[in-house]
């Protein structure tokens, strides 16, 4: 059985003038003959498993932050501002400032009960989630490089889940969407924003380990010298795009390697 690549395959139906059923796997059919169709990768039933776990715990996180957040856009329309305070302080901050108002701390409650239980089951699925990292060589093999945590060690391992189907580590940047756009034609010629395609959960992970590692990692290395150089010439946005594509690409070759990221390395594979 083979999985082909949606989009590629409704771009080349769109030019049929009339839209069947029958039309669409006449054409259908007749791209896979000549073979003008790109396979997609299955993955495998492990790689499905973590996956899981990484959506099922990204959905906990966002509803939990939007019952949140819509708590201080509701509470600041009365003047009570909730102000600078982290999530284990967060149900104490509302109750004290509801204190003096009995109808706003009845409707209060019962988010702030979801709250609490979306934050205990987020903690559940984030202790899994350590668990499977730290009993996994190659996720560990990944953290070794600054800006990767176990959040983004396992997202790479399950959205690559086989190395191999990649012949040359330079193409995984592209996959997961953080090449350029290209558009020529004739005397035309101009490069765009990143593609954005391919995996946007493990696009987003990458963007935030380089964010990591540019502003926060304090241990030099040459990838962090490398993307700061690109900051000072063509601005941070187009370096942490830079940075994170190139993670994608010495992760990958780390993999197929069996090695370590190397703070002191010099010459790697370039995005």
């Amino acid at each position: 059985m083979i999985c082909v690549e949606t989009r590629h395959m409704k771009a080349a139906l769109s030019a049929q003038v009339n839209k069947s059923d029958r039309n669409d796997a006449r054409g259908i059919a007749r791209m896979m003959r000549v073979g003008l169709y790109r396979p997609v990768h299955v993955k495998t039933l492990i790689s499905q498993k973590r996956r899981m776990l990484l959506t099922s715990r990204q959905l906990l996180h966002a509803k939990a932050r939007d019952i949140e957040n819509d708590l201080r856009g509701t509470l600041r329309n009365f003047g009570l501002k909730v102000g600078i305070v982290g999530s284990a302080k967060f149900e104490l901050r509302i109750r004290e400032l509801v204190t003096n108002y009995s109808d706003l701390a009845t409707i209060v409650e019962p988010l702030l009960i979801a709250r609490k239980v979306l934050r205990d089951q987020l903690g559940v699925l984030h202790r899994l989630l350590l668990a499977v990292v730290r009993n996994d060589d190659v996720c560990r093999r990944f953290m070794t490089m600054p800006g990767v945590g176990p959040i983004v060690a396992l997202t790479f391992r399950a959205t690559v889940d086989v190395p191999a189907r990649f012949k040359n580590s330079k193409t995984v940047g592209a996959i997961f969407g953080l090449t350029p756009r290209r558009h020529q034609s004739g005397e035309i010629d101009r490069m765009g924003g990143i593609s954005k395609c391919g995996d946007a959960m493990m696009r987003t992970v990458l963007f935030e380990a380089a964010v990591a590692m540019l502003t926060r990692t304090i241990k030099w290395s040459w990838l962090k010298a490398w993307g700061m150089k690109i900051a000072r010439h063509r601005g941070m946005k187009r370096a942490v795009v830079a940075v994170a594509r190139r993670m994608a690409v010495i992760m990958h070759r780390m993999w197929v390697d069996g090695t370590n990221f190397e703070w002191k390395r010099k010459e790697v594979a370039t995005a």
